[in-house]
């Protein structure tokens, strides 16, 4: 099947599994999931049934760029939440409770999991809990902000908890980067290396925002001297595709340059406003394109495999949110609303935990298989639970009108 038949597959299963989700007011994020999983390879493709394009990695692989371009747009769309004027009331707010969450995550995986070492060692070692522990605070920014987009969530809940997504990826960047080394120190006894490790994530972080803020800047000068709509959406998407190239092609992140690309235009140019819409109003068939593809591609075989560890894991890293985002709140005095439902929204959990995960298979090999193993399968939960979660905070703290 050729690759646009598949797209065009792929976005009419969307659109009809959301008549269905509707029905039980689920997010359409919670939709296209459910359609990825059905007609990927572990529901049609385990029956044989292969003329949908998606029963296997390889055709899932062929749109894989589209899921890194779709990323591209949804951290662009974050770098909007940026903006100067707004963060003079939220952005203390957001920082102190981003940290804390993300340290409260760590600790409570990292209790839990070195606990369990001592109870029973032969089922998880030390420098992996410390490792699993670290990719605890990755939240994903793509499902929260979709459900946010869908249900038009709007106070001072949703403007944190934008931010503090956004601090989640440089967080957890920084997180893997000090526990990897502390894993290898511990396995190996290599404490020579154990600054240079965390320096390491440090200057990746750095070099990303300094990358997104060059080409913000060339992007505002695009944007004032093309004035057509269509000219300057054409800038918009040739600015997101250079950072996301960019970002693959030097080692970096490509959703922090895209979320710097974002933060520029939304505090250096008056036509940001009009030129966000613009985005907004083209992105959501890709948008639904990369949770497709992330439902075909869950593995779900891999659930029977990952054994009391993983659910230790799953249920510690949730009390270690939502503890962390009450105590971060009690620290800088936000809403009650906040601080009782700002964690709930921080469930979802995918890409960047992903790639760290895979990343481990090469700093700590001796246990990086069994750790990508338990974030796939801790993926597949709160994919698919995260977005309907999401919602249904953002609803108790009236953000989303009936």
């Amino acid at each position: 099947m050729t690759v646009m038949i598949s797209v065009a597959v792929a976005i009419m299963a969307g659109l009809l599994m959301t008549r269905l989700t509707n029905l039980f007011r689920l997010p359409d994020v919670t939709a296209y999931l459910i359609a990825g999983v059905v007609i990927g390879p572990y529901c049609l493709g385990a029956l044989g049934i292969d003329g949908l394009g998606f029963t296997s990695f390889d055709a899932i692989d062929a749109l894989g760029s589209l899921s890194n371009l779709a990323l591209g747009f949804i951290a662009f769309a974050i770098g909007n939440e940026f903006r100067l004027s707004q963060l003079k009331n939220t952005g203390r707010q957001a920082a102190v409770i981003g940290v804390v969450q993300a340290i409260t995550a760590t600790l409570f995986v990292d209790a839990a999991l070195i606990g369990m070492h001592f109870v029973m060692p032969d089922q998880i070692s030390v420098p992996a809990a410390i490792t699993l522990g670290a990719i605890a605070t990755a939240t994903a920014p793509a499902a929260t902000l979709m459900v946010v987009k869908q249900y038009k969530a709007r106070g001072e809940l949703t403007d944190t908890l934008l931010a503090v997504v956004a601090i989640d990826d440089a967080t957890a960047l920084m997180f893997f980067g000090i526990s990897t080394a502390i894993a290898k120190s511990i396995d190996r006894g290599g404490a020579e290396s154990l600054l240079l490790t965390i320096l390491k994530p440090l200057g990746e972080i750095l070099a990303s925002l300094a990358l997104g803020a060059v080409i913000g800047f060339i992007y505002r000068w695009l944007v004032k001297w093309f004035t057509g709509r269509g000219n300057r959406l054409a800038a918009t998407y040739a600015m997101v595709f250079a950072c996301v190239g960019l970002g693959e092609m030097l080692g970096l992140s490509a959703l922090l340059i895209c979320m710097m690309l974002g933060a520029m235009l939304a505090n250096t140019s008056r036509e940001c406003d009009v030129i966000f819409e613009m985005t907004d109003r083209m992105t959501p068939p890709i948008f639904m394109l990369f949770f497709f593809l992330s439902g075909a591609g869950l593995d779900l075989t891999i659930l029977p495999e990952v054994g009391l560890v993983g659910i230790v894991y799953v249920l510690f890293r949730v009390v270690g949110k939502v503890s962390g985002a009450w105590i971060g709140g009690k620290i800088c005095h936000a809403t009650p609303k906040t601080q009782k439902y700002l964690g709930f929204a921080l469930v979802p959990q995918a890409g960047v935990a992903i790639g760290l995960a895979t990343t481990a298979m090469t700093i700590v090999p001796e246990y990086g298989t069994r750790i990508r193993t338990i974030i796939l399968c801790g993926t597949v939960i709160y994919e698919l639970t995260g977005p309907v979660i999401t919602k249904l905070a953002l609803k108790k703290a009236g953000e989303i009108e009936a």
